[in-house]
């Protein structure tokens, strides 16, 4: 019987159905995602893709038309089905693809699946319509919905024998969810008031004169947006910063999807400080091509090597 590099028999062939369910939805759905993770072995993209697919599902609950309600009666019933995977009862034959190959991904590595849990509770936020004051409070929501995928996807790429300081690896990952999630919420203000959200803090957006909001596409009359967006900007930058210090910890492929996606993020975050407006107009991507760019160099370890030189190790 053919193994996994863990030793473990390779997924059936309703395992290896569930899983390829959950790549498609993946690549459709999450193209900076997929671009990062191609760069991993079977086992832990496979993985990755399960634990995304489950994610997009709390995350299109949340997004959707339903009345606040019944979000949550949905909501609630995800995480009943969460507890049925951790509970090992989910059947190779059961109808969910998404509970099949999550639930196999469970039982070949460490995953933290309490994190889905605060995924929900992150995603129940939304429903709620809640907002932030400060910082503080926005870190909360933060490390609910990207913090909780950080620390799962180290579940998945784990840290290498003897790396120093890999105790801290779960902070660095949460620490790099927070970077990411601030850049999207940056990338997305007009999309989410349009929705009816506001996720920067109210602090920051009275400090830059940007309390009535981004309805338009310009930016409020007599305000500093790009004060506040370059303001923004610097904090997301030192989130990465300290998130960075993950990379020499994980082996080379884990290390170079992560690079990967970070790595898009944050060239993303220098459209944006270049353009603060652009923000306003429409969303702000990455042609393919940058995104090829940044997947080689993480692929050849730059990032994670270029992080060794500058960072001092930190005792263990």
């Amino acid at each position: 019987m053919s193994r996994t590099v863990e030793g473990q028999p390779q997924p059936s062939a309703p395992v290896q159905a569930a899983y390829s369910y959950c790549e498609a939805v993946t690549g459709g759905q999450a193209r900076n995602f997929a671009y990062g993770i191609r760069l991993l072995p079977t086992e832990k993209r496979q993985a990755m893709s399960a634990l995304y697919a489950f994610s997009r599902r709390v995350d299109d609950i949340g997004d959707g038309l339903l009345p606040p309600a019944e979000k949550k009666d949905r909501l609630e019933a995800t995480r009943t089905l969460l507890g049925r995977i951790r509970a090992g009862e989910i059947e190779e034959d059961d109808t969910d693809p998404v509970a099949v190959a999550l639930a196999d991904s469970a039982r070949r590595f460490p995953l933290p699946l309490d994190g889905l849990d605060e995924l929900i509770d992150g995603v129940l936020m939304d429903v709620r319509g809640e907002t932030y004051e400060t910082w503080d409070d926005l870190k909360v929501y933060c490390r609910c919905v990207a913090g909780a995928i950080g620390r799962l996807s180290l579940g998945v790429f784990g840290t290498q024998p003897g790396a120093p300081g890999a105790e801290r690896a779960p902070e660095y990952a949460d620490t790099l969810g927070l970077a990411l999630q601030l850049t999207n919420i940056l990338r997305d203000v007009r999309e989410d008031a349009g929705n009816g959200r506001t996720y920067l803090p109210a602090d920051d957006l009275a400090k830059f004169g940007c309390s009535d909001g981004f309805a338009a596409a310009t930016p409020p009359a007599g305000s500093d947006f790009a004060g506040l967006v370059h303001f923004e900007v610097r904090r997301a930058r030192a989130l990465f910063a300290e998130g960075y210090r993950l990379l020499p910890m994980l082996d080379r492929r884990s290390g170079a999807c992560v690079a990967a996606m970070a790595g898009i993020y944050r060239r993303l975050l220098d459209r944006i400080e270049r353009d603060p407006e652009a923000v306003l107009r429409g969303r702000v991507s990455l042609p393919g091509h940058e995104k090829a760019y940044v997947a080689v160099r993480g692929l050849s370890g730059l990032d994670t090597r270029h992080l060794a030189r500058r960072t001092p190790r930190r005792p263990v």
